[in-house]
C-alpha cells in the first residue's frame, strides 16, 4: 500500500514537474516559423500614431520598451534595426519600414501608407510585407462602434498565420473609415516646406543611442504582438491606393532572407486554413490550398 502511494505522488510529481515543458511545447505549435512572428504591426501603427514626425517614429519603432521589433531576418543573434525611408508625392506618402541585413542588401519589412481625401481628412494603412508575413497583410485604424461585418469578410485561423492570434471579431472589415488627420506626424508630413524623411542610417551605422539586444524567444515575444485595446484592425483590401501605387515599384527584398526563411513562408503559402464569419455571426472553417508552377 505504501509502495502504491510512493508511485502514486512519483508519477504526480513528475507530471506537475514536467507540464510546464508541455504547455511551452503547446504553445510553441502557435508560431508559424514566419519572420512576421517577431514583428507588431499593431505596435508599429501605434507608434505612428504616437510620433510628431517621421525621425522619431524610426527611434520609436527601435526602442526596445515599446516591444515592436524582434526581428533578426539575416540569423547574426542580434535585434535588427529598422530605418524609415519615406517618399512623397503631392498629397500622397508612404513610410517604409526597412532593414538594412548586409552592405548590399535591405530588406523591406512594412510600409506606412498615407493619403489626403480632404481638406482635413487623410486616411492611412500598412500593409506588411509578403515575405516577412507570408502574404501581404493590411492593418489599418478601427473606428469606434465598428463590432459587425457588413459582409462575408476572411481571416486566419488560430495558428494559420502572424495574426492568428487576433480574435475573429477583430477581423472584420470596418464600416467607418478613421480620419487620422489629427495624429501628430500626419500634420507634420503635409505642414508646409516638408522634406521627405530619408534615414541616415545604414548596415553597421546606427544612431549612437541604440544598442542591439538579443531577440526575445517567441513565447516572450508573442503576447506583445497582438494589442487588445490598440485600436487597430486587419483589413482584406488596399483603400489607400494612391499611395500603394508609390511605393510599390521600389519595394527592396533581399536574397538572403528570401533563402532563409523559403520553407517557412513556401508553407504557408501552400496550405492555409481560414475563417469564415458571416454578418449573421455564422463562423466556416476551410482550407484554401495554392498550387505553385514551375517557372
Amino acid at each position: 500500500m505504501l509502495h502504491t502511494r510512493s508511485l502514486i505522488g512519483l508519477v504526480a510529481g513528475t507530471a506537475l514537474a514536467l507540464a510546464p515543458a508541455f504547455a511551452q511545447e503547446g504553445g510553441a505549435k502557435d508560431s508559424t516559423g514566419l519572420p512576421g512572428d517577431h514583428f507588431s504591426l499593431q505596435g508599429a501603427l501605434e507608434m505612428f500614431q504616437k510620433a510628431a514626425s517621421p525621425e522619431e517614429f524610426e527611434k520609436l519603432l527601435n526602442e526596445p520598451d515599446n516591444h515592436v521589433n524582434n526581428l533578426d531576418l539575416n540569423g547574426d543573434g542580434d535585434v535588427d534595426y529598422i530605418r524609415v525611408v519615406a517618399s512623397t508625392k503631392g498629397d500622397v506618402h508612404t513610410f517604409v519600414l526597412q532593414v538594412p541585413v548586409s552592405e548590399s542588401e535591405s530588406q523591406d519589412v512594412a510600409v506606412v501608407e498615407l493619403e489626403k481625401n480632404g481638406a482635413d481628412n487623410a486616411i492611412v494603412q500598412i500593409v506588411g510585407d509578403a515575405d516577412i508575413f507570408g502574404e501581404q497583410t493590411i492593418m489599418e485604424p478601427k473606428g469606434e462602434g465598428d463590432d459587425e461585418g457588413e459582409e462575408e469578410v476572411e481571416g486566419e485561423d488560430r495558428g494559420h498565420g502572424p495574426y492568428a492570434s487576433i480574435a475573429p471579431a477583430a477581423m472584420l472589415m470596418p464600416r467607418i473609415v478613421v480620419n487620422v488627420w489629427p495624429w501628430p506626424i500626419v500634420r507634420f508630413v503635409y505642414a508646409p516646406g516638408y522634406r521627405a524623411w530619408v534615414s541616415p542610417w545604414r548596415w553597421r551605422v546606427y544612431p549612437a543611442w541604440w544598442r542591439p539586444w538579443r531577440p526575445l524567444a517567441w513565447r516572450v515575444f508573442h503576447p506583445f504582438r497582438f494589442r487588445p485595446h490598440a485600436g487597430f484592425v486587419v483589413v482584406r483590401h488596399h483603400r489607400v491606393v494612391r499611395a500603394h501605387g508609390l511605393y510599390a515599384p521600389g519595394r527592396a527584398t533581399s536574397v538572403t532572407v528570401t533563402r532563409r526563411h523559403a520553407g517557412a513562408v513556401n508553407h504557408y503559402r501552400v496550405t492555409r486554413t481560414k475563417t469564415v464569419r458571416t454578418k449573421d455571426g455564422v463562423k466556416r472553417t476551410r482550407t484554401t490550398t495554392r498550387v505553385r508552377t514551375r517557372r
